[in-house]
């Protein structure tokens, strides 16, 4: 199999790799699975914790809800299951927050203000929780700008329902590539060229949108109110260590099969040796 063009990431994580992507000592990590705010990992071969990509993304909000000051209990009750949304606040502020935690508009604020302003662009109740956590992905990977980009494919998507539909369709075939499935197996093959296709409509949606000029002028206002470097990385807390990119992206895990992460090479092999043609005209 050759070189893959992308790091491919892993389908768990060590404490150590979980505790440097999320920014959060391991010591807070095991005192959370201590209280129940966080499950017990799954243990390695090595007897070591185990994270995998839920773990992640349960740990990225509850950092993210430290961060806003909220408190252990209340976060406890952001994750409980099942949420008692129905449920009478009594006019209590903390229960309110609580409530609107467990929405996707109100976690939306809790990520940075410039993806937050491009998030409020869609119909209320587009966004699914788990693009959202996406984004808090990105965000973390990327850095605000980069998280900021990706939403905006979100605000094209919202206003051409085909691109919606079609994302939906890619997703369950790329999903649909579990542990049953050889890496050899054709169905690979045509998920990868089906995932390329898919992309270079959402960019000719993108450019002749003007969410491209738009991107462009992100780039430009955010040049110019932050310092050189930050564009990654500005919810880092003090004391932490620079992660390089490649880096940052073996540290999330996906709980990929050999399949799905041949389907990603091959998806990065066929953008590779896509020309620089000007975009096809933009979806219906």
């Amino acid at each position: 199999m050759p070189s893959p063009l992308v790091p491919l990431p892993p389908r768990q994580v060590g404490i150590a790799d979980a505790a440097q992507f999320t920014g959060t000592a391991p010591e807070t990590i095991r005192e959370y699975q201590r209280i129940g705010l966080l499950a017990e990992p799954a243990q390695g071969s090595d007897g070591g914790g185990r994270y995998g990509y839920e773990d992640m993304i349960r740990l990225l909000w509850i950092r993210k809800m430290a961060d806003a000051a909220m408190a252990v209990d209340d976060i406890r009750e952001v994750f409980a299951d099942p949420a008692p949304a129905g449920d009478d606040d009594g006019g209590d502020a903390a229960a309110v927050v609580v409530k609107r935690m467990r929405t996707v508009e109100g976690r939306m604020g809790l990520l940075s203000d410039v993806v937050t302003g491009r998030l409020e662009e869609l119909p209320a109740g587009w966004l699914r929780q788990a693009e959202l956590d996406s984004l808090l992905v990105m965000e973390r990977i990327f850095g605000p700008l980069g998280a900021a980009v990706n939403a905006g494919r979100y605000t094209v998507m919202a206003a051409h329902p085909g691109l919606r539909e079609e994302s939906d369709r890619v997703e369950a075939a790329e999903e649909a590539l579990d542990d049953t499935v050889a890496v050899e197996d054709p169905r690979v093959v045509q998920a990868a060229a089906d995932r390329h296709a898919f992309e270079g409509k959402l960019d000719a949606a993108i450019i002749n949108s003007g969410q491209a000029q738009s991107d462009d002028e992100l780039f430009d206002s955010w040049d110019a109110l932050n310092p050189a470097g930050t564009a990654r990385g500005e919810d880092a807390g003090a004391g932490e260590a620079c992660v390089s990119l490649i880096d940052a992206v073996k540290m999330m895990p996906y709980d990929y099969s050999p399949a799905r992460l041949r389907c990603l090479e091959l998806t990065a092999e066929l953008a590779a040796n896509e020309p620089n043609a000007a975009p096809a005209a933009a979806a219906k």
